[in-house]
């Protein structure tokens, strides 16, 4: 009886574990078929198996690699055996019988134990290959960077894509040797033991053997000793001062590393001699006292302190110059800050005819408007239905009445859980509210005290300059969209659509085929939602929609791009698009100063000392169709995986000139540009060490001014002069008064230009005369009497009143601040109204509700006060890099 229990039990359980065996691999194989169908509904199925044909390619090589490693060595030992064969006929026949079975246990029987031994030890020290299959791919594709590092002087592609995977092999291999030769030696030890003969020798092979493994195993040590060298061009012990190798690690550390190298393997030859002849004790110990030496003085604080205390402290700047000077070179070169001009200002008083009629006539494209508060009036204005919802404010330009003109645009995206909770059941999250519809756009430039114009409004589409969309539904966008199954069977009645009744009539290429009750058992697995499998409103020719997430969709398809957060969506005649910026990082450029930023989706912040803007992934809202175009084609990151995935990155002059005119620079990267630049600009090792120049990023009051877009004319400084530009005022470090005007420019892509360009220019006022910086002319403003006087009226019961954002304009030989002024409810319902626009230039300060009369005012008082202005200093002026010129105006175009 207790045997039939226990068989049912074992039987039991051999059923429950073959079950889940078998469920996990259906759920692992069901998530490789659909992940596969979705990458070919995207036109990437090709994409898709060179991925997994790279990944198990490359690991599996590395798994065979190491087990026939193990293999051969345990093969090897049991040929060498410390066998005394005449031993055995001085035994009797019981005890020689016994002998020999365990003598052709370890001969022959024992490969039925190595072989799986063998394969579970090359599957664990293999594990790490798995998981950096991807690094390993630009170590085989990536090419020359061209640029050789300033210690060493290897190429720095050697440090960004060989290094790492050098690091990596030398770990595994210095586990495995280890593991070997531990293994193998107790294996002779053990066979001697047991069997007879144990007194004699060891036969010859098996000294070899060992004497192998231990050559190997030194080699392996003393190739991670040469890689640890490469290791001292990442060290960060001398920030803040500067980062890299200092005198210490170069002078002092780099050649106890040397010392360790040679003595390591001297002594590894010295051990091989007293092993085999018994000669050499004396070098061998002398060898090993000498390893150990260099190794602990590397550990010992005391010397380098020492060194430290009265070589480098006493000069820091004549003994590490060499070495900041390495490190400012290396992080300009890593961060793309090579190029940037700069162009030497000697700001006065404002010119009496700066604020010309020429310049007022082209003030529409200053960008009044903050994008924060612009959203809860397209928010109140234009949602029009309670599943809409615009999740961002971005800024464009178009082509309007023949001008090129600034505009803030959002895409009217789906929100179910802005229904009612009994709304928001299964049929409408995924058959009835798919999509988004259209998109609103507005003028930058508003005048107070007046409704708010617009270009493109409504569920209608309507529009008073002729913008139209063909097909305006937005299946793919910002928000969290979950799936949706279209078309179906459904009577979709109420909702926008450019078909009636869209989710019924959807004729879009997205989305994978569910044309089989086959395939929607394994969507519905995949999903997690039986509903999928039981629908009987799901048709033979509906598309399960997926990953709807712009920024998901990305990542999934390439997650080795990292993505700037602010996506931003183009609206054009057909449809709607969205770009999302695209960056490739590493953090292994040598001697180059570590950034971190949490990109798009990113769980933690990245760390990284060298990035590219490298690629712009173009997706559109109604097929989610993604398309990669190569920005920066010098990048080697970039070139490593075109080469690696052939017809996934685009030339960028195959990008439709609609969409190519809409590019512009990023501001995740300009941020992180200003942010490392903000103290690299010193580029002479004595002011880079005294930092008395550092820059800082403006402020007023406790919040960091961000950049801000703005459609200019430059009559000097980028290379064109209609430009798309960023506008980041810069400030001394612990001052408030203006330094720098940083402005990044992307020439507007018109006439046919295929190519995307990039620039940077810094506008650098003279440090010998103050020019008011943002939070002063704040501080202006809130001393101004009337200003005062009007906001607290403003400021009553149930209003209350916002400044905006800055805006800050170089004009002439000043500068121009523009902060607009709203008034908003204090209860539930939020619809920010523009009322006055405060403008400021030389001490002035005008608030008005038009940007032209404003200008206006402003020009008179400025004219009333020349006559009291005081004269220019007249201290000399220091000699600039060029002569020192009038600064470019920034006019909107």
């Amino acid at each position: 009886m207790q045997n039939w229990k226990r068989l049912l039990m074992l039987t039991a359980a051999a059923v429950i574990g073959l079950a889940v065996v078998l469920l996990a691999s259906g759920i692992a194989l069901t998530n490789f078929i659909v992940d596969f169908w979705w990458h070919d509904e995207l036109e990437y199925g090709g994409y898709f198996w060179l991925k997994v044909l790279y990944r198990y390619i490359l690991s599996g090589s590395v798994t065979l690699f190491f087990f026939f490693i193990f293999f051969l060595n345990f093969w090897a030992a049991s040929r060498y055996l410390g066998i005394d064969e005449t031993a055995f006929a001085r035994l009797g026949q019981t005890e020689g019988t016994r002998y020999r079975r365990l003598l052709k246990l370890f001969q022959t029987g024992s490969m039925r134990v190595y072989t799986p031994l063998s394969l579970i030890l090359a599957i664990l020290i293999a594990i790490p290959f798995y998981q950096q299959w991807d690094a390993a791919l630009l170590f085989l594709f990536a090419p020359s960077a061209g640029i050789a590092d300033p210690v060493f002087g290897h190429d720095v592609s050697f440090y960004m894509f060989s290094y790492p995977i050098f690091r990596l092999i030398q770990r595994e291999l210095l586990v495995t040797s280890v593991i070997a030769t531990l293994a193998i030696a107790f294996l002779y030890w053990l066979e001697h033991r047991l069997l007879p003969g144990e007194k004699r020798e060891w036969p010859l092979g098996a000294r070899i053997h060992l004497s192998g493994l231990v050559v190997i195993t030194s080699l392996v040590i003393a190739w991670g000793f040469i890689l640890d060298r490469f290791g001292l061009l990442y060290t960060d012990v001398h920030e803040p001062q500067f980062f890299g190798p200092g005198f210490i690690e170069l002078r002092y550390h780099l050649p106890l590393i040397w010392l360790a190298i040679l003595s390591l393997l001297g002594a590894a030859a010295a051990a091989l001699i007293y092993a085999h002849r018994g000669k050499g004790l004396t070098a061998l110990v002398t060898l090993v006292l000498v390893l150990g030496a260099s190794l602990g003085l590397r550990k010992i604080d005391f010397i380098p302190g020492l060194i430290d205390r009265f070589v480098v402290k006493p000069n820091p700047v004549r003994v590490e110059q060499e070495f900041m000077q390495n490190n400012i070179n290396a992080t300009l070169a890593a961060y793309e800050l090579n190029d940037i001009k700069i162009i030497d200002v000697m700001p006065g008083l404002p010119d009496q005819d700066i604020l010309d009629q020429a310049f007022r006539e082209h003030l529409y494209n200053i960008p009044v408007w903050d994008p924060e508060y612009l959203d809860d009036v397209y928010q109140q204005m234009q949602g029009i239905r309670p599943y809409y919802h615009f999740p961002s404010v971005d800024i464009a330009r178009y082509m309007i009445n023949g001008r090129l003109e600034q505009v803030n645009l959002s895409a009217r995206e789906v929100n179910i859980a802005k229904l009612p909770p009994e709304a928001q059941n299964w049929e409408n999250t995924h058959l009835r509210y798919t999509h988004g519809y259209g998109a609103v756009i507005t003028p930058a430039a508003q005048d107070g005290e007046t409704p708010m114009a617009w270009f493109l409004r409504d569920l209608t589409l309507q529009s008073s300059v002729g913008f139209s969309i063909e097909k305006p539904d937005i299946y793919f966008g910002e928000e969290n969209l979950p799936y949706a199954v279209v078309p179906n069977r459904l009577s979709v009645v109420g909702i926008s659509s450019f078909d009636e009744e869209s989710s019924y009539n959807y004729t879009g290429s997205g989305g994978v085929p569910i044309s089989s009750l086959f395939r929607r058992l394994l969507l519905a697995i995949y999903l997690r939602d039986q509903n999928l499998f039981f629908s009987v409103n799901i048709r033979g020719d509906s598309r399960a929609l997926f990953r709807r997430n712009i920024v998901d969709r990305v990542k999934h398809l390439t997650p080795f791009l990292s993505l700037d957060n602010d996506p931003y969506a183009v609206v054009t005649p057909k449809r709607i698009y969205w770009i999302i910026d695209a960056y490739t990082t590493s953090d292994l450029y040598p001697v180059s100063k570590t950034s971190t930023n949490r990109f798009n989706r990113d769980r933690e912040d990245k760390r990284f000392n060298y990035i590219r803007n490298s690629v712009k992934v173009i997706v559109d809202a109604f097929d989610g169709k993604v398309d990669y175009y190569v920005a920066n084609p010098n990048d080697p990151i970039i070139q490593g995986y075109q080469k690696a995935y052939p017809g996934v990155f685009k030339d960028m002059r195959t990008m439709p000139p609609m969409l190519r005119e809409q590019l512009r620079y990023p501001k995740d990267m300009f941020t992180t540009q200003m942010s490392i630049y903000a103290r690299y600009h010193q580029t002479d090792p004595a002011l880079f060490f005294q930092q008395a120049e550092t820059w800082d990023f403006a402020r007023v009051g406790d919040s960091v001014m961000k950049p801000f877009y703005f459609t200019t004319y430059l009559l000097e400084g980028l290379r064109e002069p209609e430009n798309f530009v960023l506008i980041n005022p810069m400030t001394p470090i612990g001052r408030s008064n203006l330094s720098v005007l940083a402005v990044a420019g992307t020439p507007a892509a018109r006439g046919g230009r295929p190519e995307f360009i990039k620039e940077i220019v810094l506008y650098r006022f003279s440090r010998e005369v103050q020019v008011d910086g943002p939070s002063q002319v704040s501080a202006l403003i809130d001393q101004d009497p009337e200003i005062a006087r009007q906001f607290a009226l403003w400021d009553q019961k149930g209003s209350h009143v916002l400044r905006g954002r800055i805006i800050v304009l170089p004009v002439g030989h000043s500068v121009l601040y523009i902060q607009p002024v709203y008034i908003v409810s204090t209860g539930t319902t939020r619809i920010p109204e523009l009322q006055r626009i405060i403008l400021s230039m030389g001490n002035v300060v005008i608030m008005d509700p038009s940007l032209e009369t404003g200008i206006e005012k402003l020009q008179a008082r400025l004219k009333q006060l020349a006559p009291q202005a005081p004269s220019e200093p007249a201290t000399p002026q220091p000699v600039p890099p060029e002569p020192p010129s009038r600064l470019p105006e920034i006019r909107p175009m």
